[in-house]
């Protein structure tokens, strides 16, 4: 566990203090640890759902048509 001595201005008190109510816990450290918690799922790479991964998988199925430069590439559309 890491200890920390952190300044907080008055509102930031009373986020903690609403947190720490709403979820019934014992003391502002686990309200800090929630919130953190609800921050890293929310904005820090969250994990693909379920059916995009099957949607990846489908997509790496397929059979493409291959080229070996944007020229040959550009003959094959253009026709």
């Amino acid at each position: 566990m890491v200890q920390s001595i952190i300044d907080l201005g008055e509102e930031e008190d009373r986020i903690l203090n609403i947190v720490k109510a709403k979820f019934g816990l014992k003391n502002k450290s686990q309200a800090v640890a929630i919130i953190a918690k609800i921050y890293g799922e929310s904005f820090l790479e969250p994990e693909l759902r379920p059916e995009y991964l099957e949607r990846l998988k489908k997509i790496d199925k397929e059979v493409g048509t291959p080229f070996k430069n944007i020229n040959e590439l550009r003959r094959m559309i253009e026709g």
